[in-house]
């Protein structure tokens, strides 16, 4: 699985992006083989100015023959917001995988396949059953 970051309005640089890059890869790795490639992308939505959940984390992953799947996290802080998107992400691939693996498709056969024993009393009760008719319109 390859992690991009991209963080242009955040200052921290290369460390930042590793630090995110890494963060992200720690709480995805148990989908590493279903993942092609996962984007981060972190920013400050108020600049300069300082604000209740104004920094914002988005992660997009790429499942291998799936559609992309986005989830955004805003919090009052990066390490937040990236472990948030993290989290989000995570339960949104836990899901995904969930569907595809619990139903296995139908074979068509029963588990408890009938017997040529039971299937020769079924055709015995539905003869008799069907004389019996027979019979009764007869006297009718």
């Amino acid at each position: 699985m390859q992690v991009h970051v991209n963080s242009p309005q955040m200052a921290g640089g290369e460390s930042l992006q590793a630090w995110v890059g890494s963060a992200v890869a720690d709480r995805l790795d148990r989908y590493d083989e279903f993942l092609s490639r996962v984007e981060v992308h972190v920013s400050d939505e108020n600049g300069q100015k300082s604000g209740a959940e104004d920094k914002r984390c988005q992660i997009e992953a790429r499942p291998r023959n799936h559609q992309p799947i986005s989830v955004t996290h805003k919090a009052e802080s990066v390490d937040l917001a990236v472990a948030g998107a993290a989290e989000k992400m995570r339960h949104a691939l836990e899901h995904l995988v969930g569907r595809l693996s619990a139903k296995p498709a139908s074979s068509g056969v029963l588990d408890d396949p009938i017997t040529e024993e039971s299937r020769s009393e079924a055709d015995a009760l539905l003869q008799q059953e069907f004389l019996e008719n027979q019979e009764a319109r007869d006297r009718s």
